[in-house]
């Protein structure tokens, strides 16, 4: 058993993993946040939204792991990757997601239609639209 093992929620009730990386430095998430990332798949999972949470403490560090997510076919971890993540990430860390968001805003697949997350596609987009340092 890794150190990191004891990091990474067991099951979608471990409050005890979440409690343990609200601990932590940020920086040492980094080598575990794809495992993390997995818990926001289903954001019913009570884990998923404190872990949502604990994923923004690194924004700049997460980008490329959301990328990833906005590149499979798994349209309800995208929209919740979307909701939960990028929503809340700095402008300049945004629009390094946005051709990824602007595809599925302009060119959604029709899962992604179906769980709307054109829609909040395009709302990440709005507020990038409307940034003062947007010229």
């Amino acid at each position: 058993m890794t150190e990191s093992n004891h990091l990474i929620p067991e099951s979608k009730f471990d409050f005890g993993a979440i409690q343990r990386l609200q601990q932590l430095d940020p920086q040492d998430l980094i080598p575990i946040l794809p495992e993390l990332l997995v818990w926001l798949q289903d954001i019913n999972w009570p884990v998923a939204i404190p872990m949502s949470k604990i994923l923004l403490t690194v924004p700049d560090e997460i980008v490329p792991h959301v990328r990833d997510v906005l590149h499979t076919d798994d349209t309800e971890w995208i929209e919740w990757c979307l909701q939960y993540i990028v929503g809340f990430l700095p402008v300049a860390l945004i629009r390094k997601l946005e051709p990824e968001i602007r595809r599925i805003a302009d060119s959604p697949t029709q899962w992604e239609h179906e769980t709307e997350s054109h829609i909040t596609a395009r709302e990440i987009l709005n507020t990038l639209d409307h940034d003062p340092e947007n010229s």
